[in-house]
C-alpha cells in the first residue's frame, strides 16, 4: 500500500481507511505505520487537512507510548504536509526535530529516511554543504536496510537532485546510474517512472534536451500504464515546456491540454496553473493571442494566489517576450513592469536575508572570541592565586614564580593580540562580501545605493565645469539587459549563463574608465555611473558598451555563443524645470529608456538627453509612458545603434537623435 499510495494514492487510501477499524489490536509500530501511510496518502490525493491530522495522531500517539521512532516518523510526515501547505519555516523546524529525536533509534530505515529529509531542508535553504553531508549519511544507512530496497531508491533519487542543484553534472551522473540500477532490481514501474523524472531534471539542468525529452516520454508511458493520474499531470507539463523550448508550438498545446485535463481530475491546482501558463504561450506562438494571453494570466493568478513570487517573476519575463515576438508592444512594456517590480521585491527581501545571515555570522563568532578571552582570563586568575600561595609557602621560589607569571602573561598577550588580527581579517571580509558580487566581482546593488545616499550628504561632484570646445561636463547613467538571456540558459544551461555575465563584467571594465562605478543591478542587469564626461561624449560611450559586448565570442562546451544588450542611459543629474531629479528616479527613467531599446528590437541604446515644455507636463506622466511623452515633445531622446544596424547608421555616427515638436504627430517608429 506504500508504494500503491506514491503513485495511486486515492486508491491506496480507501484500502487503508478499511483497515484502520482492523488494526486496533495490532502492534503499536503496525498502528503507527498505518497512521503514517494514511498522511502520506490523503497528502497525495490533496487532501491536506486530513493529512494534517493523520500526523498530529501519529505524534501523539509516540508521545502516549514514550516511543522517540514513532515521535520522529509523525515529525517527519507532519513537515511534508506544512511544507504542501506554504508553511516553509514550520516544516523545517519540524525535519530538525525529527533528526534529533530519531538519533537514538536503532531503525537504520527511519534514520536514513530523516537523514535525507533534513538534507533536503539544508539544499532548500541553499546550505548545500551541509545538505551534502546528511544525504551522504543517508545513503550510506540505507544501504545497510537489506530488508527495504525502496529506502536506498528514495535516498539516491534525493542524492541526484542535490548534486544537480550544486551543478556538480559528473557526481549527478554516478548517482543517477546506480540509482537507475537499483530502482531496476525493484520491477516497479512506479518506481522506475520517478527516476526517469529524476533523469530529466538532470538532462535539462545540464543541457541535454533530447536525453530529457525521451526520459520524460518513457516516464509518460509508465505512468500511463500505472494510471498514476498525479505524476502524469507534473510529466506531460514537462513535456510541453520541451517542447515550447523547440518552437513546436502545437505539440506543446496538446500535452498542456493533455495536463490541463489530468490536474483537473487530481485538483492539483498547482501543476495546473504551470499547465495554463504552457498552454498560454504556445496559443501565442500559434498567433491565437486572445486564447493565449487568457491563459497565461490565468495561471499567474493562481502563482499570485499560491505567492509563488520567483514562478511568477519568471512566467511574467517569458509572457512579455511572448507578446513582444507577436506585436503587442504594450502588453509586453506591461509584463516587463509587473516582472521589474518584482524582480525590485525579491531582490530586496533576498538583501535584507543576506544582511541577517552576516549579522548572525559575525555575532556568532564575536561570542566565540568573548568566550575564548572570558577562559582565557580565567586562567590568568587562577595562575595568579596560585602564585600566591606559593608566595605564601614558600619565598625563596618568589623571584622564579614572578618569571613564570611573566611568560604565562606574555603567551597569553600574544594570543590576544593574534585574536585581534583574525578579527580585523573577519571584518574586512565581511564588509568585501556586503559589498561586491560573488559572480562578476562588481560592486552589488547595496554598495551603489549606499555610495548615493553618501552622495546626497557630501554633495554630488561639480558638473558645471566645461571642456576647450565649451561642451559642460556632467555624470551619466547606464542600465543595460542581456538580450534573449533565458534563451542562453534553456539552450546551454546556467554555466554558460554565468560565462556570459562575466564576459560582460570584464568587458565593462576595459570599455569605461577606472574611475566610473560598475554595478550588478540584478540577474541578467548591469549598471554604470560616470561622474564626469563631456556632454556630447554620453552617446559615444553607449555606442561603445553596445560594440564591445556584441564584438566578443564566447567559447563554452565547444560551443560559440554571442551577446547583444539593450541600453539605457542619461546625463545625470536631469533636472527638468531646473529641479535635479532624485537619483531613484533618473535610474528609473534610464530603465524605461531600456525598455524602449527591448521593444524596439533589442541590441540597442535609448538615451534621454533633456525635457521640453515641461510646463505642459509632469514627471509622473513622463515615467508612465516615457515613449508617449517621446511623442508629444516633451523629451528628447537619442538611439545608438548596434552590431549590422551600426553600419547602416554610420553616416549619423552610429546617433540618430530623436526629439519630435509637440504639434508634428509621430507617424513612424524610431528606428
Amino acid at each position: 500500500m506504500r508504494e500503491q499510495s506514491r503513485f495511486v494514492p486515492d486508491k491506496a487510501l480507501t484500502q487503508l481507511l478499511k483497515l484502520q477499524a482492523e488494526a486496533v489490536d495490532a502492534p503499536p509500530a503496525t498502528q503507527a505505520e498505518l497512521l503514517n501511510q494514511l498522511s502520506m496518502a490523503n497528502l497525495r490525493a490533496g487532501h491536506s487537512d486530513a493529512a494534517l491530522s493523520a500526523a498530529d495522531q501519529l505524534i501523539a500517539y509516540g508521545q502516549s507510548l514514550h516511543d522517540d521512532a514513532i515521535v520522529a516518523k509523525g515529525q517527519m510526515v507532519k513537515s511534508f504536509v506544512l511544507f504542501d501547505r506554504a508553511d516553509v519555516k514550520a516544516a523545517h523546524q519540524l525535519s530538525f526535530d525529527a533528526e534529533k529525536t530519531a538519533a537514538t533509534s536503532s531503525n537504520l530505515a527511519l534514520r536514513s529516511q530523516v537523514a535525507v529529509a533534513v538534507g533536503e531542508t539544508y539544499a532548500a535553504q541553499g546550505n548545500f554543504p551541509a545538505a551534502l553531508v546528511k544525504l551522504q549519511n543517508g545513503v550510506d544507512m540505507a544501504r545497510q536496510v537489506n530488508d527495504d530496497p525502496v529506502i536506498l531508491v528514495g535516498a539516491l533519487n534525493a542524492l541526484v537532485g542535490l548534486y544537480t542543484q550544486m551543478k556538480d553534472y559528473d557526481k549527478a551522473s554516478s548517482a543517477l546510474e546506480e540509482l537507475l540500477t537499483e530502482t531496476e532490481k525493484l520491477r516497479s514501474p512506479g518506481r522506475m517512472a520517478a527516476a526517469k523524472i529524476t533523469e530529466y531534471g538532470l538532462a535539462i539542468d545540464s543541457g541535454q534536451p533530447k536525453r530529457a525529452l525521451r526520459a520524460l516520454l518513457q516516464s509518460l508511458d509508465l505512468e500511463r500504464k500505472l494510471g498514476a493520474e498525479r505524476m502524469m499531470g507534473v510529466t506531460l507539463v514537462n513535456l510541453s515546456d520541451s517542447y515550447l523550448k523547440e518552437h513546436d508550438y502545437p505539440r506543446a498545446a496538446q500535452y498542456a491540454n493533455e495536463s490541463l485535463r489530468s490536474t483537473q481530475l487530481t485538483n492539483d491546482k498547482s501543476v495546473e496553473a504551470t499547465a495554463r501558463v504552457n498552454l498560454g504561450q504556445a496559443y501565442l506562438g500559434m498567433g491565437r493571442i486572445a486564447e493565449g494571453k487568457k491563459q497565461y494570466e490565468a495561471g499567474m493568478a493562481r502563482y499570485e494566489q499560491e505567492n509563488n513570487k520567483p514562478d511568477l517573476q519568471s512566467a511574467l519575463r517569458e509572457y512579455g517576450e511572448a507578446l513582444e515576438r507577436v506585436g503587442d508592444l504594450g502588453g509586453a512594456v506591461s509584463a516587463y513592469h509587473r516582472e521589474r517590480a518584482l524582480s525590485n521585491e525579491l531582490f530586496e527581501k533576498q538583501r535584507r536575508q543576506a544582511v541577517l545571515e552576516l549579522q548572525e555570522k559575525y555575532e556568532t563568532e564575536k561570542k566565540q572570541r568573548q568566550i575564548q578571552l572570558l577562559s582565557q582570563e580565567n586562567q590568568v586568575k587562577g595562575a595568579e592565586i596560585d602564585n600566591r600561595r606559593l608566595q605564601q609557602r614558600v619565598w625563596w621560589l618568589l623571584a622564579l614564580v614572578f618569571a613564570l607569571a611573566s611568560v604565562v602573561v606574555g603567551l597569553l598577550y600574544r594570543k590576544v593580540r593574534h585574536t585581534n588580527a583574525q578579527l580585523e581579517v573577519k571584518n574586512l571580509e565581511l564588509k568585501a562580501q556586503s559589498t561586491l558580487d560573488p559572480l562578476t566581482s562588481l560592486y552589488n546593488r547595496r554598495h551603489f545605493q549606499d555610495f548615493m545616499r553618501d552622495c546626497l550628504h557630501t554633495g554630488l561632484p561639480v558638473l558645471d565645469k566645461r571642456t576647450l570646445h565649451g561642451d559642460d561636463i556632467v555624470g551619466a547613467l547606464f542600465l543595460l539587459d542581456v538580450d534573449h538571456f533565458k534563451h542562453i540558459n534553456d539552450r546551454y544551461g546556467h554555466a554558460a549563463g554565468d560565462a556570459v555575465l562575466r564576459m560582460i563584467a570584464e568587458n565593462l571594465r576595459v570599455v569605461l574608465r577606472e574611475t566610473d562605478m560598475i554595478v550588478r543591478w540584478g540577474g541578467e542587469e548591469f549598471l554604470a555611473f560616470l561622474p564626469a564626461l563631456p556632454r556630447h561624449g554620453v552617446d559615444e560611450v553607449a555606442r561603445r558598451i553596445l560594440a564591445g559586448i556584441s564584438s566578443q565570442v564566447i567559447r563554452y562546451q565547444e560551443q560559440e555563443i554571442s551577446v547583444n544588450v539593450s541600453v539605457g542611459f542619461s546625463p545625470f543629474p536631469l533636472a527638468p524645470a531646473g529641479a535635479p531629479l532624485p537619483w531613484e528616479r533618473a535610474v528609473n527613467l534610464v530603465d524605461m529608456a531600456l525598455y524602449l531599446a527591448k521593444a524596439h528590437g533589442r541590441n540597442r541604446a535609448y538615451g534621454v538627453r533633456g525635457f521640453n515644455n515641461f510646463q505642459h507636463t509632469s514627471m509622473e506622466q513622463i515615467e508612465q509612458d516615457l515613449e508617449g511623452a517621446w511623442r508629444a515633445g516633451f523629451v528628447d531622446l537619442s538611439v545608438v545603434f548596434g552590431g549590422e544596424q551600426e553600419q547602416r547608421a554610420a553616416e549619423h555616427n552610429n546617433v540618430v537623435p530623436l526629439k519630435r515638436p509637440p504639434q508634428e504627430p509621430a507617424t513612424t517608429t524610431p528606428h
